[in-house]
């Protein structure tokens, strides 16, 4: 048991869509990411889908509904089997909460990010 300092995890890395975990909780990975741009919109067919921002602003885009801006100290879930995607202008600093094993493209048929243990 100890405390985790999520920016000192952040400045250990630069690259964007890249998921490092950074502790467990139950059978999910607690992990904090980067991201600029869009990534491809995909679904979850077995868990939702938990973003929240730590820093920066991102959108959440829902195939055939509104986009959903969430903003630093906000947090979003995505409901499983909902198709969509995350995308920022800005990067925007990211903690995401997913079970162990699940890939983050979900069935975007893009590459899963190896999820670094940091």
């Amino acid at each position: 048991m100890k405390s985790i300092n999520l920016a000192e995890k952040l400045a250990c890395f630069s690259t964007h869509w890249d998921p490092h975990v950074v502790s467990d909780y139950n059978d999910n990975d607690v992990m904090v990411v980067k991201f600029i741009g869009e990534y491809p919109f995909h679904k979850h067919d077995t868990t939702d889908d938990f973003f929240y921002v730590l820093e920066g602003e991102m959108q959440i885009d829902i195939e055939g509904g509104p986009s959903h801006t969430v903003k630093a100290g906000e947090l979003f879930v995505v409901p499983k089997g909902v198709v969509h995607r995350p995308r920022a202008e800005n990067e925007v600093k990211v903690l995401l909460i997913e079970p162990k094993g699940e890939p983050n493209s979900g069935d975007s048929g893009h590459e899963a990010a190896p999820k670094t243990r940091i």
